[in-house]
This record gives structure tokens, C-alpha cells and sequence, in this order.
């Protein structure tokens, strides 16, 4: 086993806390993106809901693969929209 000084001791801890604090604060975006993008899920499905109807398993998979600009895009779509197939194209 290799010697190492308080020093470098010292340093590992510090950078292994550094490395811990990162990691934590990459969770809680991703956590937070995650959240931003269901709540935007959840909120065209109520709103297909209410103009079209009960949306379909497969309206469903479409909107929770979608991505966030995507999402954006059929949110405004669908004031317009006069049926499900305008608010895709």
C-alpha cells in the first residue's frame, strides 16, 4: 500500500465531497427537468381530454416520448386544433 501524505489525505476527501456535491446537484436537475416534463404531459392530456375525448393508450406513449419543445409546440396547437391529427402535423 502506497504512503500518502496528510496533505494528499486531505485533497482525495476534499475532491471525493466535490465529486458527491456535483453528482447531487446533477440529480436534482435531471429531477427537476423530469418533473417539468410530466407536469407538461399530464397537462395536454387533460386538455385532449377535454376537446377530443379520453386520449388513447397510444395518444399516451406518443405525448410521454415527445420531447420537451415538441410538448411545447402541440400545448399551442391544440387551441387551434380541431381534431387530434391537427395537433400533430
Amino acid at each position: 500500500m502506497p504512503y500518502i501524505t496528510s496533505v494528499e489525505r486531505i485533497g482525495m476527501e476534499k475532491g471525493i465531497q466535490q465529486g458527491i456535491q456535483e453528482g447531487i446537484q446533477q440529480g436534482i436537475q435531471e429531477g427537476i427537468q423530469q418533473g417539468k416534463q410530466l407536469g407538461a404531459v399530464d397537462m395536454l392530456l387533460r386538455q385532449i381530454e377535454r376537446r377530443f375525448g379520453p386520449p388513447s393508450d397510444v395518444v399516451r406513449e406518443r405525448l410521454s416520448k415527445a420531447d420537451p419543445n415538441t410538448l411545447m409546440q402541440w400545448s399551442e396547437r391544440i387551441l387551434d386544433a380541431q381534431n387530434l391529427e391537427d395537433l400533430w402535423h
